[in-house]
């Protein structure tokens, strides 16, 4: 499995912080790169920013079929977003799974306030309905997204996620490179306060969801 590392410049000079882009083929090695910070010291599974980011501004389709505006639809909620594919045999499943396992412990309340979307990097086999199906044996109050793959691209990018377009191998496996974070944002004033790193655990994200749908630091 390829990697490659993505620094992201809104963390600051004090301490930048260096994200993977993983490669996730249906198919082969299952290999997971971890995150580093730059120094080389391994980063905390869920990373505070030193400057918000503002959420990605998208409009794409939603796995009931139905437009779907991201800064709209999660304005003033607490929101969990993770740039992936269904095809992903490693990587995407265990951290939408661990979020899963940890939305399940909030209090009803917090969990219907809670947004989480999970935004295709491979939109052509990603169609609403494969979406839907996929998010539904996680959690099925969770978003699917799809739509144009340069406007989803852009708007990874936005927010210091590198995505790739799908490559098909020779041997006919798929390949799709995207960054392994998950972008966690504040209902207090709707901007990426936090990451949660490829190496989070589910209790990881149980531990601090409580604190971040409050709008505190984990």
């Amino acid at each position: 499995m390829r990697r490659r590392k993505l620094l992201v410049s809104a963390l600051g000079a004090a301490a930048a912080l260096g994200l993977t882009l993983t490669a996730c083929g249906s198919g082969g090695d299952a290999d997971q790169p971890a995150a580093e910070v730059s120094g080389g010291t391994a980063a905390k599974p869920i990373v505070t920013l030193d400057t918000p980011m503002e959420k990605p501004d998208l409009a794409l389709t939603d796995s009931d079929g139905k437009p779907y505006d991201l800064l709209e639809k999660t304005k003033g909620h607490p929101t969990l977003i993770y740039f992936g594919y269904t095809n992903c045999p490693d990587v995407c499943p265990t951290t939408m799974a661990n979020i899963a396992v940890a939305v399940k412990q909030l209090p009803k309340a917090e969990q219907d306030d809670l947004r989480v979307v999970f935004v295709t990097s491979d939109p052509e086999r990603d169609t609403p309905a494969q979406l839907k199906k996929w998010l539904g044996g996680i959690d099925k109050d969770f978003v699917g997204l799809t739509g144009p793959f340069p406007t989803i691209q852009r708007a990874a990018r936005s927010v210091n996620i590198g995505i790739e377009a799908p490559v098909r191998k020779k041997n006919g496996d798929v390949v799709s490179t995207h960054g392994a974070q998950v972008l966690l944002s504040s209902p207090k004033d709707d901007k990426v306060h936090w990451m949660g790193m490829q190496e989070a655990t589910s209790d990881n994200y149980t531990t601090a969801l409580p604190k971040i749908i409050k709008g505190q630091n984990p």
